[in-house]
């Protein structure tokens, strides 16, 4: 591939090179989702990124934010891969923080143990209220 096929590259297909997901299907998946934002709106697959943009990256749990210095629509190992962007200190930090108050089970689902005979009824009441 030329330079200047890779001045013009799909996100999706820019995401995936830089190994953000594993295939591009993934990719455009996630952007359709509403999961990639890029320069603070949602965008589409096709959409052509450009060097300097801000891109914010939702997968699972963790939310990066990164800068594009590099564009790619080859897919190369993981040291190449991380040249493509920059994650910003922010986001470093924030995605720190949260996996450590994942660790210490802050984020989960706290209960008082089993729910009683009288919660129980509730819960059933309630599912056959919905279903």
């Amino acid at each position: 591939m030329s330079e200047k096929d890779d001045d013009k590259v799909r996100l999706d297909k820019w995401l995936w090179a830089a190994r953000f997901f594993k295939t591009r299907a993934l990719a455009k998946e996630a952007i359709e989702g509403g999961k990639v934002h890029c320069r603070g709106e949602r965008c589409k697959p096709s959409k052509e990124p450009r060097v300097g943009d801000e891109l914010v990256i939702r997968i699972g749990f963790d939310e990066r934010t990164v800068i594009i210095r590099e564009l790619s629509a080859v897919r190369r190992g993981a040291p190449q891969a991380q040249l493509l962007y920059e994650e910003t200190a922010d986001s470093l930090a924030r995605r720190e923080e949260a996996a450590a108050q994942r660790k210490a089970g802050a984020l989960g689902v706290q209960t008082d143990g089993r729910p009683s005979k009288k919660q129980r009824r509730q819960i059933e009441l309630l599912r056959a209220f919905k279903g």
